[in-house]
């Protein structure tokens, strides 16, 4: 039975957000917090982060008026149709986690590029229903990106590192931005008729940090070093935060990047959920950091506990080109038809 409170700690993060009304001895002890959380957990709660809940709340309505059109008008702007941009629609059952289908659909969006036929994949334009949703769309990905560059601020502090040593070093052109907005539709729950369904399985996040708003309904849930099982309930006004296989490769396995899982719960309402990826640069080498007075654990070579059976710690090159292989196995089919390396 997976407990019903969380044990996740909570970060106010006010001290980061508003730094000329705060002293350094306030923001060091934020990031000593979140030090404490990436060690212990890789997960950790955000509040007082700056983004309003009218804005939270227009996401969630305008995503639940799409997922509740019929298929066909979704289908107007399936991923299919947006090229190598990597952008757009998918249905029940077309993504795939350790190389499942999970329970969900959804919408994928990057940073918005007004060019079409981007040289890069995973660069171009988004697709959107309608203006409505593409203003709220841009608004919320901005708003949520210097979100994401304060946290990482707080994160490099916590590794005795100047706070804009991601910026500098891993941010030089501009940090991969990807978006999703994911829908867990109660039907495919009750047609299936297992209350153990999950809708996504168990993983790790590619990258370097996760921001996830979710709505009320929760079913995430994350595996603790002891190997239990915890659940990471939605809490008012917080974001949710976990850190990527990139940072646990950057710090040689001092931060890891934790496995979790969400379980459709409801078989009457469907979840929703906004996880946002701040990466690297896509051009950008993915490097140990130095760490400074910061006693390293051993590199543990986790490939056996990784569905696809590759440790993190063993790649070398680009972002783009581990962003790459990592997706092409998410969609597949999709990938073999338009999704070719160029680098």
């Amino acid at each position: 039975m997976v407990p019903s409170i969380t044990s996740l700690p909570i970060i106010d993060i006010e001290p980061l957000i508003n730094k000329s009304s705060n002293t350094d001895e306030s923001q060091q002890k934020t990031a000593l917090e979140i030090h404490q959380a990436c060690r212990d957990w890789g997960f950790f709660y955000v509040k007082n982060h700056g983004i309003s809940i009218e804005l939270q709340n227009e996401l969630m309505e305008i995503s639940r008026e799409f997922f509740a059109l019929p298929l066909e008008t979704k289908m107007k702007i399936a991923m299919s149709k947006g090229g190598r941009a990597w952008r757009g629609y998918f249905p029940v059952g077309d993504e795939l986690t350790s190389g499942k289908p999970d329970g969900k659909e959804g919408i994928y969006f990057g940073t918005e590029l007004d060019v079409d036929n981007h040289p890069l994949p995973l660069h171009g334009r988004n697709q959107f229903p309608n203006d409505k949703f593409r203003a709220t769309i841009l608004k919320y990905m901005n708003e949520i990106e210097n979100l994401g560059r304060i946290i990482m601020s707080g994160l490099a502090q916590s590794l005795k590192l100047n706070s804009d040593f991601f910026d500098k070093n891993y941010f030089k052109t501009d940090p991969t931005c990807l978006f999703r907005i994911f829908n867990y539709p109660a039907w495919f729950l009750k047609q299936d008729g297992n209350e153990n369904l999950w809708g996504v399985g168990e993983h790790t996040d590619y990258g370097m940090l996760t921001i996830l708003l979710q709505d009320n309904l929760g079913g995430l849930q994350v595996k603790t070093s002891k190997g239990e099982w915890i659940e990471a309930p939605p809490i008012p006004n917080t974001f949710i935060c976990n850190i990527g296989d990139m940072l646990d490769r950057m710090t040689g396995g001092y931060y890891r990047s934790t496995l979790h899982r969400v379980r459709n719960l409801s078989p009457s309402i469907d979840r929703l959920s906004f996880p946002f990826f701040l990466d690297p640069s896509w051009d950008a080498e993915v490097l140990p950091i130095p760490m400074e007075g910061i006693e390293k654990d051993s590199i543990k070579n986790d490939a056996n506990e990784r569905w696809d059976k590759v440790c993190v710690h063993q790649f070398n090159g680009t972002y783009g080109k581990y962003l790459l292989s990592k997706v092409s196995k998410v969609f597949p089919l999709l990938a073999q038809e338009q999704i070719k390396d160029k680098n």
